[in-house]
């Protein structure tokens, strides 16, 4: 049983934008290192049924890819409470998966938007 969610340009935003932690996997059928990390990508999810797994084919959904600039695939998105925290091209291994999650989890989110806005306001 998958515990992963397919995501189109319908339900990506809404998905992301959602309280709690989401993981998307951007891959596509023809990417031999996307095919490796696809099933640490279901094992992991199916450790954490709290979280939002969620995987983009980037040959289905080209207007994602090109709109989030996505240059290599697998690439991975977790964003928490609405805020992109981490952005990995490449396979992570299943350990540093793992940490990942565990490190987005331990965040103050108040702090981290604090300091989005305060990096915005500097960029202005």
């Amino acid at each position: 049983m998958s515990h992963t969610v397919d995501l189109s340009e319908q339900d990506f935003g809404s998905t992301v934008e959602q309280e709690g932690l989401v993981l998307v996997d951007f891959w596509a059928p023809w990417c031999g290192p996307c095919k490796m990390f696809g099933p640490i990508f279901d094992r992991v999810a199916s450790e954490h049924p709290d979280a939002t797994f969620a995987k983009v084919n980037t040959q289905d959904e080209p207007r994602i890819a090109a709109a989030l600039d996505i240059r290599a695939i697998p690439t991975l998105m977790v964003f928490r409470d609405g805020v992109l925290l981490l952005r990995q091209p490449g396979l992570v291994p299943e350990e540093a998966l793992r940490d990942v999650i565990a490190q987005a989890m331990a965040l103050d989110m108040d702090e981290v938007r604090a300091k989005v806005a305060e990096h915005m306001a500097a960029a202005e």
